[in-house]
C-alpha cells in the first residue's frame, strides 16, 4: 500500500512543506508539528489532489489554534452551484477554517468538484449521503457502494471524511428509546441499514479497506458521531459512550496505519456535562483531535441556535475540542443562506476565539487588547479594523452617526456626549496628567 499521509512522513522523521506552512500559521516550530503530527494529537487535513491546487494547509489539534467548521451544501429542494459558491466565499471570507460540503440533491458531483476547486480551505464531505442518492434506497446499498463513493471523493481531492465506523448494529437499540432518537443523517442511515439486512455496519467490517483509501490520497478521516445526542435529555447516555468505545478502538487501528483521525463529538450537552465529554474523549480516543456540533446547551430557541450552540462550543473549546462545527440559526429549521452562514461562522469565530484566550494560546489576547485601546482613544475606524466583522460593526455604529466626524468623536449614539464613561475618565486623566494610552496597530489576523 501506497501511503503519502502526513503522519507517515512525520513518523519518518520529515518535515513536510505543509508542517512548515502550519508552523508559519500557528507560530510553532515546524519541529514541534512534525511532533505532534506523528503522534496523532494534530492532523493537516491536505489531500493530495487538493494541494495540487489551492489548498492553504492548517492543522487541528492540541497545540494548534481552536479551529471552525462551516456546513455548506444543497438539499434535494433548494440551492444550486452558484449558491453554494456563494456561501463557501462567504464562510472563507468571514474566518471558517473548513468547509463541509453536505449536499443532498442534485449535481452533487458537480457542486463538489466546484466547491473544491474554489476553494483555499480543506473541504470535508459525507460520502454516504451521495452514495444513498445514487442507489436510491437506503436498503439497496452494497459495501462495494460505500467504499467506491469513499474513494470517488477522494480522487475529486476531498481533504476529510466522515465516516460512520463506530455504529455498530449492537449499539441501534441503545438510541431508540431516546427523546429523538439518531440525530445524525449518516448514523440514521447505517442504522436503518442493519436493521434491514440484519448485518454489521460496511464501514465498520471494512475499516481497513477505507484506511487504504485514505492512506493513498492522505484523506483525514473524522470519525463520526452517529450516536450523539440531539436532545440535552439524550445526552452522555449509553448510546453515545457505546460508540465512543468504539471510535477508540478505530483510532489506534487508523494509526497503526499511518492515516490521520480526529473524533465528531455531541450535539446537545448541558453546560454541566461538557468538561466530562472531552475528557472522555480525549482518554478514550488517545488524545485525538476532538470535532464537536456546538454543542447546544438548551433546546428551546429554534431560530436562534447560533447563540444556543455558541455557549457551549466557546465552553468546549475551553476544555480541550480542537474544532467547533458551526450551527447556524437555521439549524432545526431549513437550509441556511449566505447571510446565515456568514452569521454562524461570527458566532463560532467569537466561541473559538474566547476559547483560545482561557487556555492561555501565546498571543490570543492580541487583537483583544489593541481593540480596547481602540475603543478608550475613540479612534472607530482602527475598532472596526480589528472587529471580527468589520463591515457589520461600522454598519451598525453609522446608523445613527454616519459622519466622517463621527469617527473621532469621544462618544457613541448610547451615551451621547455628556454621559459617555470613557470621556468622563479621559477628561479626569487629562485633568491629572495622566499620559493616554496608545493605541497600536495589530494586524486583523492576530488572533
Amino acid at each position: 500500500m501506497d501511503c503519502v499521509t502526513q503522519m507517515h512522513r512525520a513518523r519518518k522523521g520529515e518535515i513536510t512543506p505543509e508542517m512548515r506552512r502550519v508552523a508559519e500559521r500557528e507560530e510553532l516550530a515546524a519541529e514541534t508539528i512534525r511532533e505532534e503530527v506523528a503522534a496523532g494529537r494534530l492532523v493537516i487535513p491536505a489531500n493530495v489532489n487538493h494541494l495540487a491546487k489551492r489548498l492553504d494547509p492548517m492543522a487541528i489539534g492540541k497545540v494548534a489554534r481552536v479551529k471552525i467548521n462551516a456546513n455548506i451544501g444543497n438539499s434535494a429542494v433548494t440551492s444550486d452551484i452558484d449558491g453554494e459558491l456563494d456561501k463557501l466565499h462567504h464562510a472563507v471570507h468571514y474566518g471558517a477554517d473548513t468547509v463541509m460540503d453536505l449536499s443532498t440533491g442534485g449535481d452533487i458531483d458537480a457542486i463538489r468538484q466546484a466547491i473544491i476547486d474554489a476553494s483555499p480551505v480543506p473541504i470535508g464531505t459525507v460520502p454516504i449521503y451521495q452514495a444513498v442518492q445514487e442507489v436510491g434506497k437506503v436498503e439497496d446499498l452494497t459495501a462495494d457502494d460505500l467504499l467506491g463513493m469513499v474513494e470517488h471523493q477522494a480522487q475529486q481531492g476531498v481533504d476529510y471524511v466522515t465516516v460512520h465506523c463506530g455504529i455498530k448494529r449492537a449499539y441501534v437499540g441503545l438510541a431508540l428509546g431516546r427523546v429523538t432518537g439518531i440525530v445524525s443523517r449518516g448514523g440514521s442511515l447505517h442504522a436503518y441499514w442493519m436493521t434491514q439486512h440484519n448485518e454489521e455496519n460496511p464501514f465498520y467490517t471494512h475499516f481497513d479497506k477505507i484506511l487504504e483509501i485514505a492512506a493513498r490520497y492522505d484523506v483525514t478521516l473524522s470519525l463520526g458521531d452517529a450516536l450523539r445526542p440531539g436532545s440535552v435529555a439524550d445526552a452522555s447516555d449509553k448510546a453515545q459512550f457505546a460508540e465512543l468505545e468504539t471510535l477508540g478502538e478505530l483510532t489506534e487501528r487508523a494509526w497503526a496505519k499511518d492515516v490521520q483521525v480526529m473524533i465528531e463529538g455531541p450535539g446537545h450537552i448541558p453546560m454541566d456535562q461538557i468538561e466530562m465529554n472531552v475528557r472522555k474523549q480525549k482518554q478514550i480516543c488517545h488524545e485525538a483531535p476532538f470535532y464537536t456540533l456546538g454543542p447546544l446547551v438548551t433546546d428551546i430557541a429554534p431560530g436562534y441556535d447560533h447563540i444556543t450552540s455558541a455557549i457551549g462550543a466557546a465552553m468546549i473549546g475551553w476544555y480541550g475540542a480542537d474544532m467547533l462545527c458551526y450551527v447556524t440559526r437555521k439549524e432545526h429549521l431549513g437550509l441556511p443562506n449566505a447571510e446565515e452562514v456568514r452569521e454562524g461562522v461570527i458566532a463560532y469565530k467569537i466561541a473559538a476565539h474566547a476559547a483560545d484566550i482561557a487556555r492561555g494560546r501565546k498571543g490570543a489576547r492580541n487583537r483583544d487588547d489593541a481593540l480596547s485601546r481602540a475603543r478608550y482613544a475613540f479612534d472607530w475606524n482602527e475598532q472596526f479594523r480589528l472587529s471580527l466583522d468589520p463591515e457589520r460593526a461600522r454598519e451598525l455604529h453609522d446608523e445613527s452617526l454616519p459622519a466622517e466626524y463621527f469617527k473621532s468623536a469621544e462618544f457613541c449614539a448610547m451615551c451621547g456626549p455628556k454621559f459617555c464613561s470613557m470621556h468622563l475618565t479621559r477628561e479626569i486623566e487629562r485633568n491629572l496628567g495622566v499620559r493616554e494610552p496608545q493605541t497600536r496597530r495589530e494586524p486583523v489576523g492576530a488572533d
